[in-house]
């Protein structure tokens, strides 16, 4: 089954009661899912949730205890090699030799995939292009920065052109540059018609990449759906104004019985679901009030909120911002 054949199929990965345990600790509880092929998936948990146990199952690496997995149209259970013939796996840490160069690193792949020698070179050229790695395609891998490794690990796993990847926390320990460029090769490959699997403890991250995003805690799938959906499931939306003259704040404040005021930065928030016609109402009954407003803004839920509403150990959350991440 080829790329273009998974893009037809109902699935591009499928997954019906998953469990895991190790001993009395059970990692995965019966855990659903299903993923459209051609799209990002995110499975979004907090250190522990048993994200990578997931990544590990699903890449026929560990055995589940109970459920049924397909992935490309192939049986986890019956047919795991068919499976490995249409999956990568790039995991935290790159699989990179630093003694190699980049292109050798990618050659090496490629005698590995059963490439021919002279498929497995202009593959490995491909790929240099595509990650903008020819420069330093002489250079040993121990030479490059964490996020060329990280663009070079990637481009290993794409040697065999697999159907399904799955990428387990990709952007760990890369700073905001390397990630932003690491997203949008992300994006690239999807466009071409691979679909993703993505683990990440970055919220940021998911929200930008993910077409879908599955919440694990407590080895339990506790919400899924688009990020924009996940986000209406909480509240916390509010529309913020500031004021320059404490009477004009007030005067605002007591015109709403849910309002929350701010004196020292003489600002009020009010609640709101975010639509157009609770906008025009709220802006209406402060426009009566005669009063000017110094700045305006809208908050809505993002999926920090999402995390920290649906997600019970309060010890174990997942990195907010780049800022937490340096």
């Amino acid at each position: 089954m080829s790329i273009r054949d998974t893009q037809f199929c109902a699935s591009a990965l499928s997954v019906t009661g998953l469990r895991k345990a190790y001993g009395d600790v059970t990692v995965l509880d019966g855990v659903d899912l299903d993923v459209p092929p051609g799209s990002v998936f995110a499975l979004l948990g907090a250190n522990g949730a048993g994200k990578t146990t997931m990544v590990r199952i699903l890449s026929t690496l560990t055995p589940p205890d109970a459920g049924t997995v397909h992935v490309a149209g192939h049986d986890l259970r019956r047919d795991p090699q068919g499976v490995r013939r249409k999956i990568s796996l790039t995991g935290q840490y790159a699989a990179v030799d630093d003694l190699l160069t980049g292109e050798e690193n990618l050659r090496l792949m490629a005698r590995l995939s059963h490439l021919g020698r002279a498929e497995g070179k202009r593959r490995a050229r491909e790929l240099l292009e595509q990650f903008d790695l020819v420069d330093a395609r002489t250079r040993r891998a121990g030479t490059y920065s964490g996020g060329m490794t990280r663009r070079l690990d990637l481009a290993m796993s794409l040697i065999s052109r697999p159907d399904v990847i799955f990428l387990d926390e990709p952007t760990t320990g890369l700073d905001p540059r390397g990630r932003q460029s690491m997203w949008e090769m992300i994006r690239r490959l999807v466009d071409g018609g691979v679909t993703l699997f993505l683990t990440t403890q970055y919220l940021e991250e998911a929200d930008r990449l993910a077409d879908r995003v599955a919440v694990l805690d407590g080895g339990r799938v506790v919400a899924e759906g688009t990020p924009d959906e996940l986000k209406r499931l909480v509240p916390g939306g509010h529309l913020e104004l500031t004021f320059t003259r404490p009477s004009e704040l007030h005067d605002v404040a007591q015109a709403f019985d849910d309002a929350v005021l701010d004196a020292d930065r003489l600002a009020v928030q009010v609640p709101t679901d975010g639509s157009i016609g609770q906008l025009k109402t709220l802006l209406g009954r402060i426009d009566d009030q005669s009063v000017t407003v110094d700045k305006l803004s809208l908050h809505s839920p993002d999926l920090d909120d999402v995390f920290f509403a649906l997600t019970h150990n309060s010890n174990a959350s997942p990195i907010r911002n780049e800022a937490a991440a340096r």
